[in-house]
């Protein structure tokens, strides 16, 4: 439903069904769509535990693991280190270190294997100066300003738009807010295609089992689903504050 009403027909058509869609409906969708995320989140977790409680017949850890993709991929100044928490790995480009979480660094699960492998092609995209991670590291200092600031900013344009009715700030915190939606778009390629370079080198190096790969594609699978639950609520995020200021104006 989002995407046909971002996407499909001539700009012209995509004005009039974002003009005729109602603040209620947007945050309905809104509703609709943390509901899935719930959803997912919480089969996220229990894939995660499932593929946490399989051990691999290699008998490697994650933090292994990760340092054998590394140097496959001849990328030898990323540090693997170990951060707290659960879910929480992650890759700094800043400080090139490929994080992995207390469940993740020292086991010896498929899920382990997935996720380390997942965290390492983020990793090798840096490496590579793949487009999509070059522009989402530009935008992360914009989106936690606008993430901070926009919901305020829209509040002091509502209030000035009862006074002087000019809407002006208050685009400019739509504005900030497409910023954080358009974040979590460009996220989606960047995830994906990590899981995707996992994947392939889990299957081309043998470092897992046919059986054990299965394992890995459903949990990347589901990780991948979050992101998209993500990219949907930001925009259906960004719909809504778009009707409430068109319904006030």
């Amino acid at each position: 439903m989002i995407t046909t009403l971002l996407f499909l027909g001539n700009n012209a058509e995509q004005s009039s069904l974002i003009a005729n869609l109602t603040t209620s409906e947007a945050f309905f969708l809104i509703i609709i769509i943390a509901v899935v995320g719930m959803i997912v989140q919480a089969r996220l977790r229990s894939v995660f535990n499932k593929y946490s409680n399989v051990g691999l017949s290699n008998g490697m850890t994650g933090a292994e693991i990760a340092a054998k993709m590394l140097r496959d991929h001849n990328i030898h100044d990323v540090k693997i280190t170990q951060t707290g928490g659960m879910l929480t790995d992650h890759y700094n480009p800043a400080t090139k270190t490929v994080n992995l979480s207390e469940g993740v660094f020292s086991s010896r699960s498929i899920a382990a294997a997935a996720v380390a492998c997942h965290e390492c092609g983020h990793a090798i995209q840096h490496a590579e100066g793949y487009a999509p991670l070059r522009l989402r590291s530009s935008l992360v200092p914009i989106v936690n300003f606008s993430s901070m600031m926009a919901q305020w900013v829209i509040i002091l344009g509502l209030i000035m738009m009862s006074i002087s009715g000019s809407s002006l700030v208050c685009w400019i915190g739509v504005g900030m807010i497409a910023m954080s939606a358009l974040f979590s778009i460009v996220t989606l390629p960047v995830e994906y295609n990590a899981s995707n370079r996992a994947l392939e080198w889990l299957e081309s190096s043998r470092t897992l089992r046919d059986d054990e790969m299965d394992g890995a594609r459903i949990s990347l699978r589901w990780a991948a689903r979050t992101y998209l639950v993500a990219a949907l609520s930001a925009i259906a995020s960004l719909l809504y504050y778009i009707t409430l200021i068109n319904r006030r104006n």
